[in-house]
C-alpha cells in the first residue's frame, strides 16, 4: 500500500508541445497532481535521444503530446503532422503515449511570462516549456477529474 487512502503513485509524466523548431518539455510530480516547465529541446537535434534521457533521468510513466487542433476542435494540417511525428518516434520510448488538446496554450503561456515580468529574449526561450505545462497541467486535471467522478 502507498499513501493515505492505499491510492496507487501514478509517477511523472512528461508533456511535449511539438513546434517546427522547438520541442517544449513540462513535466508532472510523482502525483500526477502539478506540471512544471521542464526545458527546450531543438527539434532539429537528436530528439529521440534527448526525450529518451528525460525519460531515464526522471522516471517518466507516460509522454503526453500537445495536439494542435483548431479552435472549432477540429484536426487540421499541422495536427496530423504532429501525430504523425508522435508516432514515428513513440517506439523508441517504451512507455504509453496520450494526445491533448493544446488550444491556446502558447498564448497562455506567453501572457504568464509577461505578467512574471520576464523580458522579451528571455521569454523566447522560455515560453515552450512553459506552453508545455500548461497543457500538461490541462491533462492532469482533466485525468483527476475523471478519476474523482469515477468513485
Amino acid at each position: 500500500m502507498s499513501g493515505y487512502g492505499a491510492r496507487p503513485m501514478p509517477g511523472r509524466m512528461l508533456g511535449l508541445d511539438l513546434g517546427e523548431r522547438r520541442i517544449g518539455v513540462a513535466i508532472s510530480d510523482e502525483m500526477g497532481l502539478i506540471a512544471s516547465p521542464l526545458t527546450m529541446v531543438p527539434r532539429q537535434g537528436p530528439v529521440v535521444k534527448d526525450v529518451r534521457e528525460l525519460i531515464d533521468r526522471y522516471g517518466i510513466v507516460r509522454l503526453v503530446v500537445g495536439m494542435p487542433v483548431g479552435l472549432s476542435g477540429r484536426e487540421g494540417p499541422q495536427a496530423i503532422a504532429t501525430r504523425t511525428y508522435a508516432e514515428s518516434i513513440r517506439g523508441e520510448f517504451g512507455v504509453p503515449l496520450d494526445y491533448w488538446d493544446e488550444r491556446m496554450t502558447s498564448s497562455i503561456a506567453e501572457q504568464h511570462l509577461i505578467a512574471s515580468g520576464v523580458r522579451r529574449g528571455k521569454r523566447k526561450q522560455q515560453v515552450d516549456a512553459v506552453a508545455a505545462a500548461v497543457m500538461l497541467q490541462g491533462y492532469l486535471d482533466n485525468q483527476r477529474f475523471r478519476g474523482e467522478r469515477g468513485r
